[in-house]
């Protein structure tokens, strides 16, 4: 090996539970918004790290995450985002380690303050712009969140995408035969 150490390859430190639906190597999906996809037009993606406390990391560890209520905001005299409505539930097992939070207590973001100011501006041009939660998952082990800037779909865009969905669905079986 000419002095050369080879390496071990790294183990996945993934939980067996978890299923990663980005195809990104290093994420530990907790949750997903199926739901935003369906309602509303994902026009950019952008990735948030979260301030939590030690039972609320705790508990997303768990998998306990309601994330289809949640959306964020940017206020337009701060420079921080937060996220409404994320339900994370309290850790039961550390009641007595952990002070207890709120469920759906407003939680602040982490992002460059030119990220923010760049989505502050984009939305203040655009009517219908709206900061949609479309993951919640964790990156060598900080919580993040990644946030879809989104428009609302019509119902004509919503049984539109229906149907193209289904034709996919029927040239892909017929493909199989």
């Amino acid at each position: 090996m000419n002095g050369a150490m080879a390496r071990k390859p790294e183990k996945s430190k993934a939980s067996p539970g978890a299923r990663d639906t980005s195809g990104e190597a290093g994420r530990d999906l907790v949750a997903s918004n199926r739901r935003a996809f369906h309602e509303y037009l994902v026009l950019d993606r952008y990735e948030a790290g979260m301030k939590l406390t030690g039972g609320e990391v705790k508990s997303l560890r768990a998998r306990h995450c309601e994330i289809s209520d949640a959306y964020a905001m940017v206020p337009r005299d701060e420079d921080t985002i937060y996220l409404f409505n994320l339900q994370i539930p309290e850790y039961a097992q550390a009641a007595t380690l952990f002070e207890a939070h709120e469920p759906k207590r407003r939680r602040v973001l982490l992002m460059h303050r030119k990220e923010i100011e760049k989505l502050r501006d984009r939305m203040g041009r655009e009517q219908g712009l709206t900061l949609i939660p479309l993951a919640v998952y964790f990156r060598r082990g900080f919580a993040k969140v990644e946030l879809g800037l989104c428009k609302g779909k019509k119902a004509h865009d919503k049984r539109e995408a229906i149907k193209a969905r289904d034709a996919k669905r029927q040239i892909e079986r017929r493909v199989k035969r």
